[in-house]
């Protein structure tokens, strides 16, 4: 059911509390401390660590939410979205991409990898991810991180062995200074619906390229809509080898996989 929300009960829900800046995260905190119920056994500081470092963004004050559950890998999880932003709704190749993961999650060999998702918008493809034991990473524009992050604790922090990290990912813009190719590595690079019709689409693929070192596959999904999908689809397979995984003709989502071109 949807539900709208005043601005005080956003910050209830949001756990911006009145003189309480950490809100819920700290009572999350305090209960992973004292329950044990952080996932599998790990070293307690680093935990705590992880934990803080997630706990950087401030999630826009959009005037109405709803909560949007979904169920895959086992859990039921539950998304805070907005409509007032493209990045705070879950979009249709999301969910395809989160059936593709749940499906081939041993082909794939998702416990441990080190994955980056792109264009996380409100973070289900990366919350999936996490649940089926990957490191992930989770990039989008700086306005809608504070929802990204809001929901990736709310569904990973005590059911997965690695929490997700959120970081700020502009797409072309700072690539090395932010995501130094020599210091970093993925073993998947995840982007759904991340093309439509923008002017941003040569930086997409640019940040792509960048992101792809020797063994990072690229799985990207997305719904077709317009020609400049196609025309991107084109540029793609320019750049990476690229092998059409799975078609999804209800929602008319396509799910590609593709891997850089070496000399």
């Amino acid at each position: 059911m949807d539900v709208c929300l005043s601005s005080a009960q956003q910050s209830l829900c949001l756990g911006e509390a009145p003189n309480s800046p950490g809100g819920w995260l700290e009572e999350e905190e305090g209960a992973l401390q004292e329950d044990g119920t952080g996932g599998p056994p790990g070293d307690a500081n680093n935990r705590e660590s992880a934990l803080r470092s997630l706990q950087k963004f401030v999630p826009t004050d959009y005037a109405s939410y709803t909560q949007e559950h979904y169920q895959f890998a086992g859990k039921k999880i539950v998304i805070q979205e907005s409509i007032e932003s493209y990045g705070a709704v879950v979009w249709p190749a999301a969910t395809a991409l989160c059936q593709y993961l749940e499906e081939h999650q041993e082909e794939l060999n998702l416990q441990d990898a080190k994955i980056l998702e792109i264009g996380a918008g409100p973070g289900l493809v990366s919350i999936v991810a996490s649940i089926l034991g990957a490191q992930v990473t989770a990039t989008d524009l700086p306005d809608v991180l504070g929802n990204l992050q809001y929901n990736l604790l709310k569904n990973t922090l005590k059911c997965t062995a690695h929490l997700p990290e959120v970081k700020e990912l502009v797409w072309g813009q700072d690539l090395e200074q932010n995501f130094p190719r020599a210091a970093l590595h993925y073993d998947y690079v995840l982007a759904s619906d991340v093309v439509y019709h923008h002017y941003f689409l040569d930086k997409l693929l640019l940040t792509m390229v960048h992101l792809s070192q020797q063994g990072t596959v690229i799985l990207w999904a997305n719904k077709f809509r317009f020609s400049t999908d196609y025309e991107f689809l084109d540029k793609f397979k320019q750049v990476f080898d690229t092998t059409l995984l799975a078609e999804y003709p209800e929602s008319t989502v396509k799910l590609f996989k593709g891997t850089l071109k070496w000399d």
